[in-house]
């Protein structure tokens, strides 16, 4: 089985927010949760130290296009009560990684042994909230329709320091034909809680990426003659922060792996 493959006890259609956290806190789902759940908020996550938290905070305010927070953990508690009653940031999300001195150490399925008192969780607006919106237009997802990650990659956009956290932007890529891509902009902007309008179309030399079929994050997908490349800022981009400035320790989901809320996508539309 692909690594980025689903294990689904339902269809994944009719699935709740809480539903579907419970399946990933069993082990039934595992892998990208693209899809799942459609309807509920879907968030990254990134979890730091005490000691660093007020920097990520303002790192985040600084970068809100990047690192859009929906929500924050009181320091070394499990729980976001505002994104789920039965929602445990420790057991819920169905890929972690762990992160020392920069470096992923680790990738697993809960964190709940490596949990300590001075961890502060912050989860941060997930593209899969504007593609919603994006497919009850009409508009093509490919990574969706491919059954794959949606590509990701580390650009030459400089993110606003703050602190100790300074690095490159991350962004996800979807082809769309040029009239879709208007569109997209469109719709998307819509969502500032969850990444907003696309930061660049087409030309991806001009941010940094020399190739598109090998994405830093996810999986590469087939983008048509007839398309441009639509870039929108990307919550892996602390991913790609942690590795810049090698904290000791860190948690963040594995790319495509997010944490699914029992918040509708409607409340962030504006």
């Amino acid at each position: 089985m692909a690594a980025s493959a689903i294990l689904r006890p339902q269809d994944p259609a009719t699935m709740r927010g809480h539903d579907a956290r419970l399946a990933c806190r069993s082990g039934a789902i595992h892998g990208t949760t693209g899809g799942i759940a459609p309807g509920y908020v879907q968030g990254n996550l990134a979890v730091f130290p005490t000691a660093l938290a007020d920097d990520f905070r303002r790192f985040a305010a600084r970068n809100p296009k990047s690192c859009p927070v929906i929500g924050e953990s009181a320091p070394g508690a499990r729980t976001i009560p505002e994104l789920g009653l039965d929602l445990d940031i420790a057991t819920d999300v169905p890929g972690y990684r762990v992160w020392r001195d920069g470096v992923v150490a680790e990738e697993r399925t809960e964190v709940a042994d490596l949990w300590r008192d001075d961890l502060v969780a912050f989860v941060i607006g997930c593209s899969y909230s504007f593609e919603a919106a994006m497919a009850e237009d009409g508009l093509p997802l490919r990574h969706v329709e491919m059954g794959v990650r949606v590509p990701m990659y580390r650009t030459s956009i400089p993110c606003a320091p703050a602190g100790p956290f300074a690095g490159p932007m991350v962004v996800s890529m979807r082809p769309l034909k040029p009239a879709q891509a208007i569109r997209a902009v469109e719709i998307t902007a819509r969502f500032p809680a969850v990444h907003g309008a696309p930061v660049h179309l087409g030309f991806p030399e001009m941010i940094g990426i020399a190739d598109l079929a090998r994405p830093d994050y996810g999986d590469p997908v087939r983008i048509s003659a007839d398309e441009i490349p639509v870039f929108w800022a990307c919550g892996v981009t602390p991913q790609s922060i942690i590795a810049a400035m090698r904290p000791a320790f860190a948690i963040t989901h594995a790319p495509g792996c997010m944490l699914i809320t029992d918040r509708l996508n409607a409340e962030f539309a504006v």
